[in-house]
């Protein structure tokens, strides 16, 4: 990982984590050492000097004990002997009260060893002195002092040598515990010693290497800060990192570029200000020989106005008229619409009421068939009947007559009425038609007076807007004079604008860009 990829803040919690690491490990090498001191010392102050004393304390009981006896073998008052068994007596309570703890305290199998010698030869020596003790009882005095010192001598001897031994191993075990207690303290220091020095050296590097990485950049934008503010814009910008240096030098590289277009553009716009200035100085003074041109337009422009106001409120007079006749116009033709109307429902009536005549001589028509019908059947009976019949055939023979005739008159008027009917059709239709172009004629009528009503009141605004335009003139006239006044101020502020554009190229010309090498 790049360093200089991150930025301060983590590169200072980054070198105080370091360090925070180092003294941490230095913190916990110190622990473990004094630990492990901690465990040496809780051997020897409670193993091996306890044991220690312990054997101590029992090699004086058995010596003090073994003095008592000889008292006791040396001695023949009965009071006296009892007041040494009591001794006696006390002095075994404190030994196996000693011997019982020290038991507990036995932490090797080598230690054990020398316990169950020692042991054995305790049991052996107790088993001489209490001989030695019933001899003494019967003042076999002579054979008790001959145990003592034979039998009892060698085991007291030997019992002796043993806590010697437990002695030496218990002080050997307390020294050896020393020893790596003192050592254990020496490679702490050492480790310790070595840590502090490696942190010491880190944090130096550390320290060397933030501090160069901080003022290094920070040097280089000063001076490309001086230099900027020299006027000098050329000078190259590098950056290197990514952390708040490397910004700030970002920064001063955009704000470079960045007065660089505006010194660029300042310097352009100063020189196009200067010539444009002397552009519109000239331009001033062909707008002046405009103005007055346009001022003598205007004048005629005026009088031209004049006439078209008064032919337009002519004609605004005359669409007024148009629009009255147009509006009568429109009335008559809705008259004529509605008459129109009123046919076309009559001939649908007159339609109607033909269609209804049809259909009456159609059942007439059929009354007649039927009456012939009748009639050829009651001549048909009268023939039946004979002579009575005979008159009957005659009347029947006129009714069919007269059914014939009936037939064939309704079928006369019924073809008169078809005919009829086809031809009110035809005339309802075009009576439909004549109403539908009197409807499309009352509206195209309606529409050619929307129109010249339009027209009046356009021309009324145009009348009006021509006077307006009249009034604009004669004040377009007014402002062209002012306008000649103006382009004078023109011309003079222009020549002003001038000088003080050469003054910006001057105070501009401070400025060296890269892409000329050269002041502006």
């Amino acid at each position: 990982m790049n360093p200089s990829r991150l930025g301060l803040s983590r590169r200072l919690a980054l070198a105080f984590a370091v360090l925070t690491a180092l003294m941490l490990a230095i913190a916990a090498t110190a622990v473990v050492q004094m630990r492990a001191m901690d465990e040496r010392r809780a051997e020897i102050t409670g193993n091996w000097l306890p044991s220690v004393e312990s054997v101590n304390q029992m090699r004086s009981l058995l010596a003090e004990l073994r003095i008592v006896d000889t008292l006791h073998v040396l001695n023949t008052d009965e009071v006296a002997m009892q007041a040494l068994e009591k001794r006696m007596a006390d002095i075994q309570q404190r030994f196996e009260r000693i011997h019982a703890g020290y038991e507990a305290l036995i932490s090797s199998d080598e230690e054990r060893m020398l316990h169950d010698r020692f042991k054995g030869d305790l049991v052996s020596g107790l088993g001489v002195r209490q001989r030695t003790l019933e001899l003494s009882r019967s003042n076999a005095n002579s054979e008790a002092r001959q145990l003592l010192e034979g039998e009892g001598e060698k085991s007291f001897s030997a019992a002796m040598a043993s806590l010697e031994k437990l002695i030496a191993l218990n002080s050997q075990g307390a020294a050896t515990a020393a020893q790596a207690s003192d050592a254990a303290k020496q490679q702490g220091l050492l480790v310790v010693g070595i840590g502090a020095l490696l942190a010491l050296i880190a944090s130096v590097a550390m320290a060397w290497r933030l501090t160069r990485s901080i003022t290094t950049p920070l040097r280089e934008a000063v001076e490309i800060a001086d230099r900027v503010a020299s006027g000098d814009l050329t000078v190259p910008i590098r950056v290197e990192s990514d952390d708040e240096t490397g910004q700030l030098l970002a920064s001063l590289s955009r704000m470079q570029a960045r007065l660089v277009e505006i010194v660029g553009s300042v310097r352009g716009n100063a020189e196009l200000v200067s010539s444009a200035s002397q552009e519109i100085a000239q331009g001033n003074q062909d707008l002046s020989r405009r103005t007055e041109d346009q001022a003598s337009a205007l004048e005629q422009t005026a009088a031209t106005m004049e006439q078209l106001g008064s032919t337009v409120r002519h004609n605004a007079e005359n669409a007024r008229e148009a629009s009255v006749l147009a509006s009568q116009a429109n009335q008559a033709a809705q008259r004529g619409g509605e008459v129109t109307t009123q046919v076309v429902d009559t001939m649908r009536a007159i339609n109607e009421s033909s269609r209804k005549i049809a259909d009456i001589i159609g059942v007439i028509d059929g009354i007649a068939f039927q009456t012939n019908i009748l009639a050829l059947n009651a001549a048909v009976e009268a023939a039946r009947a004979g002579e009575q019949g005979r008159g009957f055939a005659v009347v029947a023979t006129e009714v069919r007559n007269l059914a014939q005739r009936s037939a064939s008159a309704a079928r006369e008027i019924k073809s008169l009425i078809t005919d009829s009917v086809a031809r009110v059709d035809q005339g309802s239709q075009l009576v439909d038609q004549a109403g539908a172009t009197m409807t499309q004629i009352v509206d195209h009528i309606r529409h050619v007076g929307e129109m010249i009503e339009r027209v009046s009141l356009a021309s009324q605004e145009q009348s009006t807007g021509v006077g307006q335009v009249g009034q604009a003139v004669t004040q377009m006239d007014q402002t062209t004079q002012q306008n000649a006044a103006l382009v004078e101020q023109s011309a003079a502020a222009a020549d002003s604008l001038r000088q003080q554009a050469q003054q910006m190229v001057q105070a501009m010309a401070v400025f060296r860009l890269a892409r000329d090498g050269l002041h502006a």
